[in-house]
């Protein structure tokens, strides 16, 4: 258990530098969302494909339907 933790602290470490400032929200909305699935136990690379390439096309208020638990309902 020690050693996951101690890995986890050390990826954690390594996304101290993303790039930009910008780019830190960003990343950290991705990684939320692949973390989420893996919590649900559902496939990210399914989940991530399905979601992906309809998002620009959505409205802001349809957002909520493309959460991990909203994709795994429907």
């Amino acid at each position: 258990m020690e050693f996951r933790l101690c890995a986890r602290v050390h990826k954690r470490k390594n996304w101290i530098h993303v790039g930009s400032q910008q780019a830190g929200p960003k990343v950290a909305a991705s990684l939320s969302l692949v973390e989420s699935c893996r919590r649900m136990k559902l496939p990210v690379r399914d989940y991530l494909v399905s979601v992906l390439p309809g998002i620009a096309n959505r409205s802001i208020r349809s957002i909520a339907e493309l959460t991990p638990a909203a994709w795994a309902r429907g």
